[in-house]
């Protein structure tokens, strides 16, 4: 082979390396699958949107300490805007709403990571699944051993890395990023449904 060949050859490897490496995005859940899997078999789902706005949304902001979207030094942020409105998707039993699903999108350090958390009507967390993420050393958080974590939790909890959930080592932004996901949950929840 001559000279030429090898290092066009090596620079497309790298370049190809490199972009692998930048784009590193995964979808583990769509929509449609991740809210199959919050309900149980044969679930009817009911989707309500509500705008978050006045006393309401100063009060969510304000137990979410100031944002909608945790913004964390050295995570991409930037590519996380706060959303003003929610989607509520309940799962129906008989016409009676026995659950609740709400999907969030935070910023990791490598890009958004996109969360389902599911309640019961009270408000206490079911099941955390992860629906997709462009993360290089945070895909541990999408292991059900981290998720399930955050089973039983409410609006009573700490919710708080480094004291009732266990971060994932050299995952420390996903890690948090995960914790805002569910308390947001929870709190957006509340506020809008049990407090009326």
């Amino acid at each position: 082979m001559s000279k030429k060949l090898v290092f066009t050859s090596l620079v497309l490897f790298a370049v190809t390396l490199a972009t692998t490496i930048v784009c590193f995005a995964f979808t583990l859940l769509t929509k449609e699958q991740a809210l199959k899997e919050a309900f149980w078999s044969g679930a009817q789902i009911e989707t309500e949107t509500k705008e978050l706005s006045g006393e309401v949304l100063e009060n969510i902001k304000k137990r979410l300490g100031g944002s909608l979207v945790y913004e964390q030094q050295g995570s991409e942020s930037a590519k996380v805007k706060e959303k003003h409105t929610v989607e509520f998707n309940f799962g129906l039993k008989d016409g009676q709403k026995k659950g609740v699903a709400i999907i969030d999108t935070e910023p990791g350090k490598w890009g958004p990571v996109e969360f389902i958390t599911t309640m019961d009507v009270k408000g206490t967390v079911k099941s955390v699944k992860v629906m997709s993420y462009q993360e290089q050393r945070g895909r541990p958080i999408a292991r059900t051993s981290f998720l399930n974590q955050y089973r039983g939790k409410s609006s009573s909890s700490m919710l708080e890395v480094g004291k009732d959930i266990v971060g994932v080592s050299g995952a420390t932004i996903s890690s948090r990023a995960a914790t805002f996901a569910v308390k947001k949950a929870i709190v957006i929840y509340e506020e809008v449904y049990l407090k009326k």
